[in-house]
């Protein structure tokens, strides 16, 4: 498989989502450029971990530089984030690990999702296959909308996650 490198420089939207049953459901992280739309599949653990780790750094963010984060709210924002996947939902790998950065200069966050890499077969040495990148560069809005929407998505799922779609039986 030839290695992945796409950078989303800024994003159009970045969102996620999740798809199927509760108990059953695949979590998508997905963003758009233009006519590029890049879909991925994530854990319900990686989706929360985000949301957590982005209200982290926004919040380093605005103490560290103030004058962007004014910037940034002083900015013309629309009425309310279209959060919703895009259609079609194909994703190109499922991530093993995400990591957010920060540009000074031009006040944007980068989210880095990396491609868990599975040996196909005994013969395959998985540190000789170079796994895929999405770099996927946002405002502290987007982000912030992002945090949100992760947190709610992860909500939205079984009342006791540690059920997993197992019985449960109640003895009188």
């Amino acid at each position: 498989m030839p290695n992945i490198e796409i950078d989303l420089n800024p994003v159009d939207f970045i969102t996620v989502g999740a798809i199927g049953p509760k108990g059953q459901r695949v979590f998508h992280l997905q963003a758009g450029k233009d006519s590029q739309l890049v879909s991925l599949v994530i854990e319900k653990e990686q989706a929360w971990a985000l949301s957590e780790a982005i209200r982290e750094l926004i919040s380093d963010l605005d103490g560290r530089f103030p004058d962007a984060a004014e910037e940034a709210e002083s900015a013309a924002k629309p009425a309310k984030m279209d959060m919703d996947l895009r259609e079609p939902i194909e994703p190109m790998f499922r991530v093993a690990q995400m990591g957010l950065g920060y540009d000074e200069d031009r006040n944007l966050i980068v989210l880095v999702a990396q491609e868990l890499v599975v040996a196909e077969d005994d013969e395959t040495d998985p540190e000789a296959v170079e796994p895929g990148i999405v770099r996927m560069w946002s405002t502290r809005e987007q982000m912030l909308a992002l945090s949100d929407q992760a947190h709610e998505t992860v909500q939205a799922g079984r009342p006791d996650p540690k059920l997993n779609g197992r019985l449960v039986y109640y003895w009188t």
